[in-house]
């Protein structure tokens, strides 16, 4: 007898590189979350690819940790080859990731509190 097995894939997928053009060691995170030291967490990262089948789902990066400072807004599917300079001259240094849509008033609301929506995990 076969063993029945569930296979449940979760959205969005954020793959992080060390390298530039997706090169170097691969980080994989998973559903809505938020990193809120990148670096410390992850070390360099120099480029990523960010997945959903939702197309409203959103990547926010943002120049400072803890979402703060300036930040930067992507929907849908989106890959970035060098994070260089993204955020008006800065590399980012947090990023949220969620599979629905963030708008920016929500991303502000983010920005001045710290607090994530609910249904988010902080890394």
């Amino acid at each position: 007898m076969m063993k029945a097995s569930i296979s449940q894939v979760v959205f969005p997928r954020l793959a992080l590189f060390r390298n530039e053009f997706y090169r170097g060691r691969r980080f994989v995170v998973r559903g809505n979350v938020g990193i809120r030291n990148l670096e410390r967490t992850f070390g360099d990262i120099e480029s990523l690819r960010f997945f959903s089948t939702n197309s409203n789902a959103t990547l926010v990066l943002f120049s400072e940790t803890n979402f703060r400072g300036a930040f930067r807004v992507f929907r849908g599917n989106t890959n970035i080859a060098d994070l260089d300079d993204i955020i008006r001259g800065e590399e980012p240094e947090s990023i949220i990731s969620s599979n629905r849509r963030l708008t920016r008033a929500q991303i502000r609301a983010i920005r001045e509190t710290g607090v994530l929506p609910s249904g988010f995990r902080s890394i």
